[in-house]
């Protein structure tokens, strides 16, 4: 062996030790520090448990109408559930009225849904009941706290340039006999303070009897926006995270006997090459799990379940390869013409199964939903790593190893 070849096979081994180690342990270096895979991968809801609910639109638009009310509703849902500080969650649309909630994590599952679902109308009225302005008028809601009432929960709220004019107009007006405007949500008046005097700068509290929580969520809400149509609960769940936990730690002690187990068969049937297919598997396994965090990707059940079915296809295709490779050594080629001759006559049938299987996930991912899609983007991932693990790292370190005194017998090769 060369010392280029030396370098680079030492460095292979190298990054891959480090990878796991990182993946495992976690590593910290100065003041870089990286977490294990296991603190750092974000788990879906069938693994970290939560709750999930199919809300139905109550309408009878359709065509393009009814789709961009769907897409304003799963806007506002999205919005009103990254404000009430919720993690990791998943909004998608099934079919053409239904839109699916899922979020890990929640422990008050009936509050979750109440508030994401409320439909929130906030109206300022006059003492005749006229309205002045709507949850559309305002720019920004927040939970504030009177200092001066012994820190009581408000929500302060600062109106957008037209919502400040009419604003301004009916505080004007209100002002002369020092009349109320009416704060009223959903129907019910939660506070009806007296004007004193004319506010021109567009900004005004919602006092109430709130607590902490529930002024919390009003801002919420109002800063969500209303909901364009009303929503049904069709369906809905709760995942414990004990159930979640029991799925995981079993999902990942089948995932490590499995691989374990490939790692020996590999060994038996292919001896030198077989030790090299079981190094780019475990650089395989890093690319997928590492790749899975940098796209931010949530992991589920489904998920696990793509990642496992694409290490069998990163198996499979190693499997082919050297199976061409005994074929060519058996002819009587030496042993790097049988690797390159074994990897060409293997690159069509590997490409074709990974273009199909590929295609196969893309629409997955295109037409399913929630834990389909993760099981797609894994899969698809693990497709894209296993074909470059394969065709690039097995055939490299196979190639340094042809060419290394010693290693270039055809025992070692199992033909």
């Amino acid at each position: 062996m060369n010392l280029k070849n030396a370098v680079i096979l030492i460095l292979l081994i190298c990054l891959t030790v480090t990878g796991a180690v990182a993946g495992f342990k976690g590593l910290e270096v100065g003041n870089v520090k990286i977490k294990p895979i296991k603190d750092m991968m974000q788990l879906g809801l069938d693994l970290k448990g939560g709750v999930y609910v199919v809300l139905e639109a109550e309408t009878d638009a359709t065509g393009n109408d009814l789709d961009k009310i769907m897409n304003q509703t799963k806007e506002v849902l999205e919005r009103r559930i990254d404000a009430m500080g919720l993690t990791q969650p998943n909004v998608n649309r099934e079919g053409d009225k239904r839109i699916r909630v899922e979020l890990p994590g929640v422990s008050d599952s009936n509050e979750a849904i109440k508030a994401i679902g409320k439909t929130a109308q906030l109206q300022f009225v006059d003492k005749e009941g006229k309205v002045i302005l709507t949850g559309n008028d305002v720019k920004n809601a927040e939970l504030m706290f009177q200092t001066d009432k012994g820190n009581l929960p408000v929500v302060s709220l600062e109106f957008k340039s037209e919502g400040t004019e009419k604003f301004r107009e009916a505080t004007k007006e209100a002002a002369i006999n020092k009349d109320p405007i009416i704060i009223v949500l959903d129907n019910a008046v939660i506070s009806a303070p007296r004007v004193n005097s004319e506010i021109p700068n567009g900004k005004a509290i919602i006092e109430g009897d709130f607590t902490r929580e529930e002024a919390a969520n009003l801002a919420a809400l109002i800063r969500g926006g209303a909901l364009p149509v009303e929503l049904k609960e069709v369906q809905s769940s709760v995942i414990g995270p004990t159930l979640g936990l029991d799925s995981l730690n079993q999902s990942v002690k089948a995932a490590l006997f499995g691989i374990i187990g490939v790692f020996i068969f590999m060994l038996i049937v292919y001896r030198l090459p077989g030790l090299i297919a079981n190094l780019a598997l475990v650089i395989y396994i890093l690319v997928v799990l590492w790749s899975l965090i940098g796209f931010n990707a949530v992991l589920t059940l489904p998920g696990i379940a793509g990642l496992i079915l694409s290490i069998g296809m990163a198996v499979d295709a190693n499997v082919i390869i050297f199976e061409r490779i005994k074929e060519e050594i058996r002819n009587g080629k030496s042993i790097r013409a049988a690797i390159s001759s074994g990897f060409s006559r293997a690159f069509k049938t590997i490409l074709d199964s990974n273009i199909t299987t590929l295609i196969a996930g893309v629409v997955l991912y295109q037409f399913g939903s929630g834990p389909i899609k993760g099981f797609a983007v894994t899969l698809m991932l693990g497709i894209v790593a296993s074909m470059i693990t394969a065709l690039g790292v097995t055939r490299l370190v196979l190639n340094i190893a042809a060419n290394s005194k010693g290693l270039n017998n055809p025992k070692f090769y199992g033909a």
